[in-house]
Formats: structure tokens, sequence, C-alpha cells
């Protein structure tokens, strides 16, 4: 699946997401309903955050806004990736993997500009950890209270997106 790559930027620059609204309270389910291009506005006016901490659980976003979505994310949660564990003061984190969480698929977490827009956010680097996905590449933005949005590279080709939430 190939994402829109729109030029617009934002002029945000600071490491905290603007305060959302109290009609445009973003969550993970509200992203599934939103296309592409509103995906890649909202990582675009988006600001970094801090780099998470602890267990996160994830939300697959392929072909967002139709109603496959939300099945396709259902499926992928139960059987193959539930989120990320980060551990912050090491810079790491573990995907969960499989029906079990099993921990695997070691990344480098920091900040550093984003390939969509060249601003700042949180990147998930598997190059030099993981012969898996050594052609992986994540970035996140805070894009709500305890909420990211994250786009995912394959091969320098944006393929996907994600959503990664604090524990409440």
């Amino acid at each position: 699946m190939r994402l829109p790559t729109s030029n617009s930027t934002s002029t945000a620059t600071s490491g905290t997401a603007p305060a959302p609204s109290a009609t445009s309270l973003v969550t993970d389910v509200s992203l599934l309903a939103r296309s592409n291009a509103e995906l890649d506005a909202l990582f675009r006016a988006s600001q970094s955050g801090d780099i998470p901490a602890g267990r996160m659980r994830g939300t697959v976003l392929l072909w967002p806004g139709t109603k496959a979505c939300a099945v396709i994310a259902r499926i992928a949660h139960l059987l193959l990736w539930q989120g990320k564990v980060v551990d912050r003061r090491r810079g790491t984190l573990l995907n969960l993997v499989s029906p079990f969480g099993i921990q695997a698929v070691k990344a480098r977490v920091s900040h550093a500009p984003s390939w969509v827009d060249d601003k700042p956010c949180v990147l998930i680097d598997y190059s030099r950890t993981s012969l898996v996905a050594r052609t992986v590449r994540d970035e996140i933005r805070l894009v709500g209270p305890g909420i990211y949005l994250g786009v995912v590279w394959l091969s320098k080709r944006r393929v996907a997106w994600f959503t990664l939430r604090e524990p409440s």
C-alpha cells in the first residue's frame, strides 16, 4: 500500500503535541476511520513528544478510512502484533508479537528528523538490531494524550500506519 506524500509542513518544533480540542480528541479507535491523507496531515501537524516508556498497546492501520481497517486491526492484534515495550533509559524497544505477546524484534529509539517532513519525530530504528526487520524504520509522533501515530517505512517506502497507546 502506498501512502500519500504531500509537501505541507507544520511549524511546531517542541517536544509536546498540541492540545486536542474536546471535539477532536484523538484515540486509536478514531484513527481507524481517518483516510491516508488525514493521517498524513495529522502526523505532519503533530510534534514528536517524549520517547514513550513501558508497555504500549499497538494498533495496525491498514487501508485506513475503510471498513476493512478495523477488522484487519483486530485480527492483527489477536494473531500478529500487540504493540511495543519501550525502555526509554536504554533507548531500546521490543515488539510484542504472536498471540502470546512474545517480546522480540529489537530496535533503537531516539529523536531524529522524520523522512515525512524532516521535522523531529521519535525514531524506531531496526537497521542495526534486527536481521528480520533490518529495512524497517518506524517514526512516531504524539497526536493526543498518551497516543502516538506511527508511519512504517520498508526499504525507504511508506507502507503502513500504526498507533501506540500508553496504558491507562
